[in-house]
């Protein structure tokens, strides 16, 4: 237990160290203003202007910055498909792989395109080199960029006063990727590669191990990809056991570094938001919500995970060394990794999906009830507790402007938010976003539940395949892409019905948030008085959580109640299931 506490005291810590530096950095980059790596890359920025025709002093009003997202991101989605269509005829494939099939290739562009990166598929055994690289890695630097520019977006809506135009995309989208993803990339790369990742176009190797048996040994650019997976909270491994393959990550502190840079960028736009809006003490009021949230989950996920399934416990009564119902030896260790143990491994699932990042270095499958229901409900409420780059910032600016109207009505004062008042207009955009979400979740699950193929695709039956439907789902609508593995996702009816949650999720949600900020920089701000609800103290923070907390239970509750509640019943009143049963 020490070394578990040890262990996220010391995230916690590190995270906080980089928050106001990071965040200061994105303040300068997206404010224009020079950054110690602008002599060698600003003439490279002017460059790609020039080349696309585009005035980065011309800024865009909400409606023209929305289009110019969807459009780009449609584009390099198309891109993206037409290469995993005709790979077999592309570059790089040395293991002469076919083309992806026409379903499967639509819910992989859709999930790359959206920042899902949910895999139906053996990687290594189902993409080319040419495929991983200008298809999949690619698009983990747009699609993370897109979020980005979006947050930065929304922050714009708050800071101006009277302003018709939150900014330039393209302008967004090029200094996001050029001085913030690359630079910082290309250093973890070095570091992945050091520890052991492999970065090669070299074809797989047969190797013959200790026993006399030759296998194949998958090889490629690793580490590159791993650096943009986890930095742009995307989540797509290079091979199927994501990162708990060692190729992937294969030390403990590899495994922690990755886990740093999954917040890193989502926990420093907090301090940018502070930054824009004149007022740091905002950003960290936001900070200290997002904290208060994660540490929650890491307590439940890492006591669930510890003590384990008590049917293994009374397992050793007949020795007269446990009784049901007490912690089980050890803990909960199957599906986990021997190098990364529990603590780890419960660590990186409340990260990866408190993020919408989806990597995975433990089978959530394989988590107890409630240490699997905490990662589910991280990803439900619209991964806000930090969240995805970008994604996560604005889907909090969200709650916070409900949290702000409800205290309005509490005191029967027109609420104000960052000197901004709060409108129906307002309040009718954030319901929409925050109503999206959940419509698709739980339609597409009932859809599910009464659809023979996507009942026949459960690895178990009752209350945990229901949540195996529920994750899948939830994992796409919130744009996560980690899965309960025990569900077999590629066939037609999860194919599809993914890759539609995807889009629904992603870009149905987006558009009433930048409405929101388009319709918020228009106005003035206003001076705090005597009767400003003050938004910066442990009041506000509190009232944050507990409007998040409130939402999300409203919405899932029921739902999971059906799902990991029941089993979690089940397991202490000893029952077991098998499929079929």
């Amino acid at each position: 237990m020490t070394s578990t506490i040890l262990q996220d005291g010391l995230y916690v810590l590190l995270l906080m160290l980089l928050t106001k530096p990071l965040g200061t950095f994105m303040f300068r980059i997206f404010t224009g203003e020079r950054t110690v790596l602008s002599p060698v890359l600003h003439p490279i920025e002017r460059g790609f202007y020039r080349l696309a025709g585009v005035d980065e002093t011309r800024e865009m009003r909400w409606t023209t910055y929305t289009i110019a997202m969807l459009l780009f991101n449609l584009v390099g989605l198309l891109l993206t498909y037409a290469i995993l269509r005709l790979q077999n005829h592309l570059p790089l494939n040395a293991q002469a792989l076919p083309p992806v099939e026409e379903r499967l290739a639509f819910n992989t562009a859709v999930s790359f395109a959206t920042n899902t990166n949910w895999q139906s598929y053996y990687p290594e055994i189902t993409m080319s080199n040419f495929s991983q690289m200008v298809g999949l890695a690619v698009h983990n630097f747009t699609s993370a960029a897109t979020g980005i520019a979006i947050a930065i977006a929304v922050i714009r809506g708050f800071a101006r006063r009277s302003a018709n135009e939150i900014g330039n995309f393209w302008v967004d989208l090029t200094r996001c990727t050029l001085y913030l993803l690359l630079p910082i990339c290309c250093a973890g790369a070095l570091v992945l590669i050091a520890r052991g990742v492999p970065q090669t176009l070299d074809a797989y190797q047969r190797v013959t191990g200790i026993a006399g048996t030759t296998n194949l040994l998958p090889l490629g650019p690793v580490a590159s990809q791993e650096a943009i997976k986890m930095l742009g909270t995307n989540g797509g491994g290079f091979f199927n056991a994501n990162s708990a393959h060692p190729f992937e990550n294969p030390t403990p502190l590899t495994n922690f570094l990755e886990m740093l840079a999954i917040f890193a960028i989502p926990a420093g736009l907090t301090y940018t938001f502070g930054c824009m809006v004149g007022n740091t003490r905002q950003g960290w009021a936001i900070f200290a919500a997002m904290l208060g949230l994660f540490l929650v989950g890491v307590l439940v996920t890492t006591v669930a995970e510890q003590t384990g399934n008590p049917i293994l416990g009374r397992a050793g009564a007949d020795q007269g060394t446990l009784l049901y119902g007490q912690p089980a030896p050890g803990g909960n260790m199957e599906g986990k990794e021997q190098r990364f143990g529990i603590a780890a491994s419960a660590l990186f699932a409340v990260i990866t999906t408190a993020a919408s990042c989806g990597a995975v270095n433990a089978v959530h499958d394989s988590f107890t009830a409630l240490g699997g229901m905490i990662p589910l409900a991280n990803i439900g409420l619209g991964e806000v507790i930090f969240g995805g780059v970008g994604a996560g910032l604005y889907g909090f600016l969200v709650y916070a402007v409900l949290a702000i109207f409800i205290a309005g009505l509490m005191v029967g004062r027109t609420p104000e938010y960052i000197g901004k008042k709060i409108e129906p207009y307002d309040v009718k955009m954030v319901m929409l976003s925050l109503l999206v979400i959940p419509l698709a979740i739980l339609g597409f699950t009932g859809l599910a539940a009464v659809t023979p193929e996507a009942l026949a695709s459960r690895g178990n039956p009752a209350a945990h395949g229901l949540t195996e439907m529920l994750y899948a789902f939830t994992s796409a609508t919130g744009n996560n892409g980690s899965a309960l593995a025990g569900l077999n996702a590629n066939v037609p009816f999860y194919t599809i019905g993914l890759g539609l949650a995807m889009l629904i999720g992603r870009y149905l949600m987006i558009v009433p948030i930048l409405a929101l900020a388009g319709h918020l920089a228009a106005k003035k701000r206003i001076a705090e008085s005597a009767g400003t609800f003050p938004t910066t103290g442990a009041l506000w923070v509190g009232l944050l959580i507990g409007v998040i907390v409130i939402v999300g239970a409203l919405t899932y509750f029921p739902a999971y109640t059906l799902g990991p509640v029941i089993e979690h019943f089940q397991m202490q009143a000893g029952a077991t299931f098998a499929l079929g049963s």
